[in-house]
């Protein structure tokens, strides 16, 4: 389910010429690494992030060459983690098409996945927006951490709703708040502007996450059942710990525990998905994803009325209604 056109709409040109400036970026002189460059240029997604970047430039001012350096610094950086993720977790396929280490190898992946990372770098050096780079470099190191602390957690499966919410905010929320940040500051911004920037794109992120997180319990896949994908990975998100919170311990210690030893064992994992259902927890959840849309929206007040502003509150319900 790609962004719908109407919300591309007033940067339709910027995208068109965005796609160009990215693939010059991706020019390697090893043969091989331009294969699987093309192959990622080929398999790109929504470019949600590049979209937000341009859409936060011309909500505060006109796109420069510093957007499209923003822009190609996070679509780049952001391949990069998605890259590595996929070596990590030994993604057979990505959005439909076999991912990099399926077709190349680990090794290779992780290399390209270096590239990719250490190119984006390169582009903010080379055109001397060292205020980008340090925005984005925030953001990915603020990702590392909120990743390494769902990790850690998902072992000893302690996660309580405030820590959840910090690991969303940091592995999610804080690099799409980057791509609003970087685009108002690329259109020139006063600081009250980009810091209003920054808030409506973790508020978004928040939103996102939390979206992200529920799909995993609805029937949205071909077979009509939820996949519940983030209990066999055990990884406790706010469905999960509103059921938890709200059962005894007895209860709870038996959920834990067979997440613990039989989260590979769909028969297993399937009653609790069930369970979360009956228990209230999607509905918790998704009050928790409106209250952080209302939150974006806010964000967006102190705007006038234009093309842009419609795009981006049509970019917020795309986030919280999507079912991709």
């Amino acid at each position: 389910m790609g962004i719908p056109s109407k919300i591309k709409m007033p940067i339709e040109n910027e995208m068109k010429l965005f796609e160009s400036f990215f693939a010059q970026q991706l020019g390697s002189k090893s043969r091989l690494l331009n294969i699987i460059t093309n192959h990622v240029l080929r398999s790109k997604g929504k470019q949600m992030r590049p979209t937000l970047v341009f859409l936060s430039a011309k909500l505060n001012g006109k796109t420069s060459e510093a957007t499209y350096v923003a822009a190609s610094m996070i679509e780049l950086l952001h391949t990069a983690t998605l890259v590595h993720d996929d070596v990590v977790d030994e993604t057979y396929q990505r959005r439909g098409v076999f991912s990099i280490n399926t077709l190349w190898g680990s090794k290779m992946a992780v290399l390209a996945g270096d590239y990719f990372l250490s190119t984006g770098l390169m582009i903010a050096l080379k055109s001397n927006q060292p205020d980008i780079l340090e925005i984005v470099s925030t953001a990915v190191r603020e990702m590392s951490e909120g990743e390494l602390t769902q990790l850690e957690k998902s072992r000893r499966l302690n996660i309580t709703e405030d820590i959840y919410l910090e690991i969303i905010r940091k592995k999610t929320a804080t690099f799409i708040a980057a791509c609003t940040k970087s685009g108002a500051y690329s259109a020139g911004a006063d600081n009250e502007h980009i810091d209003r920037m920054h808030r409506f794109g973790e508020y978004l992120g928040m939103a996102f996450q939390i979206r992200d997180d529920l799909l995993d319990y609805e029937e949205t896949n071909l077979a009509g059942k939820p996949t519940g994908n983030d209990l066999k990975e055990k990884k406790i998100t706010l469905p999960l710990i509103y059921l938890l919170n709200n059962s005894t311990s007895v209860e709870k210690n038996m959920i834990l525990r067979t997440i613990q030893r039989y989260h590979n064992e769909e028969k297993k994992i399937i009653p609790i998905v069930k369970e979360v259902k009956r228990s209230g927890g999607i509905e918790y959840a998704r009050s928790k994803m409106f209250e952080y849309q209302n939150r974006a929206f806010e964000m967006l007040k102190t705007y006038p009325e234009s093309e842009t502003l419609e795009a981006m509150r049509e970019l917020v319900y795309f986030v919280t209604e999507r079912n991709s």
